[in-house]
């Protein structure tokens, strides 16, 4: 019984934590848009193969 004197204030301190990490995350926008980065993943374009980096090329085998 003596261990609930240190557990029930450290829940509630957690709690607390808990509680103003997330109206701290509300208050600074987190949840403002929601859909945006779903979006945007469909309108990334990707590159032509003939405009790719030359370090994803297939290397040249010279010969001996």
């Amino acid at each position: 019984m003596n261990v609930l004197v240190y557990l029930v204030p450290l829940a509630l301190l957690l709690g607390l934590g808990g509680l103003f990490a997330f109206l701290w995350s509300l208050k600074s926008g987190q949840y403002d848009d929601l859909d945006g980065a779903a979006v945007r993943v469909l309108s990334d374009d990707d590159l032509p193969d003939n405009a790719r980096p030359a370090s994803t090329a297939a290397p040249e085998r010279h010969r001996s």
